[in-house]
C-alpha cells in the first residue's frame, strides 16, 4: 500500500482495465470521470473520491476505499472500492432492459434461401426509391 497512487495505476490495480495502457487511453478519451470531472492520467487518487468507469455496456460508479499500485487477485481488488447503491440499481435496470429487448427480437430459424434473399433485396431497392 502506498500513500499516493496515479489514477491509471489504481484503475489497473482495481482490475477495471487489463493494462495500464488501456486505462490511460480511457482516461485521456474522457471516459473515466473523477469526482464528476475529466482528469489527467497522472491525477493522484484520494480516499473517498467518486470515480465513474465504463465497463462494456455498464458504467460503474465507485468510491475509493483503499489505495494500491499493485495488481492482485480479483477478491483483493474488490476491496479497493465500494460501488454506490445508485450504480448497482442502474446497472441492474439496464441489464434487465437489454434482456427484455433481446427476448422481444425474433431471430430467424434459418438463413433465407436464394429466392427469399432476392425478394429481400428487391424490397430494399423499392424502399430506397
Amino acid at each position: 500500500m502506498s500513500d499516493s497512487v496515479r489514477l491509471d495505476k489504481w484503475l489497473w490495480a482495481a482490475r477495471f482495465f487489463k493494462t495500464r495502457a488501456l486505462a490511460k487511453k480511457a482516461i485521456e478519451g474522457g471516459k473515466v470521470h473523477y469526482d464528476g470531472a475529466r482528469v489527467k492520467t497522472s491525477k493522484n487518487v484520494e480516499l473517498g473520491a467518486l470515480i465513474r468507469v465504463p465497463q462494456g455496456w455498464d458504467i460503474f460508479e465507485v468510491e475509493v476505499v483503499s489505495l494500491s499500485d499493485q495488481r492482485r487477485g480479483a477478491p483483493e481488488a474488490r476491496k479497493l472500492y465500494a460501488e454506490t447503491e445508485e450504480s448497482v440499481q442502474r446497472r441492474a435496470k439496464e441489464a434487465e432492459a437489454r434482456r427484455l429487448t433481446n427476448e422481444a427480437m425474433q431471430h430467424p430459424l434459418k438463413r433465407p434461401d436464394k429466392k427469399q434473399r432476392r425478394d429481400i433485396q428487391r424490397f430494399q431497392r423499392q424502399q430506397g426509391d
